[in-house]
């Protein structure tokens, strides 16, 4: 067993009894803070997928971040309301229904944004995926049907068939299986063909336009499914706040994802949760000190990117290894 695999293993269990020790100590403000950590992994571990295993810098992900979250939002609106949505197809608010619904929206922009930006690389890559993510927000903000600017309030958690999802523990439980099944697909996938495939892209597409596979295909492919992990991701953080705004859609969130594959290692399979519960505990701790706590975050990150580009796991475990 591997350095790499022991800590993965520590992170796992870490983040899996936070909750239940917060609640131990009487402490349930701890289990939210856990809850935030799972989704946002979550995300980054969509993303993780597009940026760390094919290379693909998207500052995109935001827009099916605020997808998946306006998928919750107004399902739920409208099943509160007894609405039906356009066609009369009926609101919902089962979480099983809505995470479908998230990830099946968040899948079509993930091919209509990606059908045009991965016809380019590079900077241009970056900025045409941005320009997408930023028409979706002042796209939010212009749609005053589900709040506009002000966002659109979710009346009460969303329903899981057998469980009380008002509990917070029993949401983090459904929020930190959700991460653990991603991880199991991304680790499925990056010893797959597929993503052997994918990583030879990002290294060379010219070699492997040569041996007969089609690069563009691949990384289509894998930013759609990207962008469906991200959309979960998005529809678990409206239930979280029981709030949906554009601000999900912010370029402002697609860095933070991106910040949290940094920190925790780029293409490392626990990377995005490694970042996500080093950034969630800076925030809280550095937030409690001073307002200007990105300072330090800054500078962490700096640190990162100069002494440690593997992120956290890198620094712990080394080189990777796989198997």
């Amino acid at each position: 067993m591997t350095r790499e695999t022991i800590f993965n293993v520590v992170l796992a269990l870490f983040l899996l009894a936070l909750p239940f020790a917060a609640m131990a100590m009487g402490e349930p403000f701890y289990v939210s803070l856990a809850t935030r950590m799972a989704i946002l992994a979550l995300a980054a571990v969509g993303l993780n997928l597009a940026l760390g295993f094919g290379g693909l810098v998207s500052f995109g992900h935001a827009a099916f971040f605020g997808i998946g979250g306006y998928a919750a939002g107004i399902l739920a609106s409208h099943a509160f309301n007894a609405e039906p949505l356009l066609f009369a197809i009926p609101g919902s608010d089962q979480m099983p229904v809505i995470w479908i619904v998230a990830a099946l929206a968040a899948g079509f922009a993930a091919f209509l944004i990606g059908a045009v930006s991965l016809r380019t690389s590079g900077v241009y890559f970056i900025m045409i995926t941005l320009a997408f993510a930023q028409m979706f927000y002042y796209f939010a903000i212009s749609w005053p049907a589900y709040g506009g600017e002000d966002g659109l309030s979710i009346t009460m958690r969303n329903g899981f068939p057998g469980l009380n999802t008002a509990v917070p523990v029993t949401f983090f439980l459904i929020c930190y299986a959700l991460l653990m099944a991603a991880l199991l697909l991304l680790w499925r996938i990056r010893d797959s063909r597929f993503g052997a495939a994918l990583q030879a892209a990002r290294q060379n597409e010219v070699r492997v336009a040569a041996i007969g596979i089609a690069p563009y295909r691949i990384r289509l492919f894998a930013f759609v499914l990207s962008g469906m992990i991200t959309g979960v991701a998005g529809a678990l953080f409206a239930d979280l706040n029981r709030f949906v705004s554009p601000s999900m859609m912010s370029w402002h969130m697609s860095g933070e994802l991106i910040v949290l594959i940094i920190l925790g290692g780029a293409g490392r399979l626990f990377g995005p949760v490694a970042g996500a519960i080093l950034f969630v505990l800076l925030e809280f701790l550095l937030g409690g000190i001073t307002e200007r706590w990105q300072l330090f975050l800054g500078l962490i990150l700096l640190g990162v990117v100069l002494f440690a580009r593997g992120g956290l796991i890198g620094l712990v475990a080394g080189k990777p290894r796989h198997g």
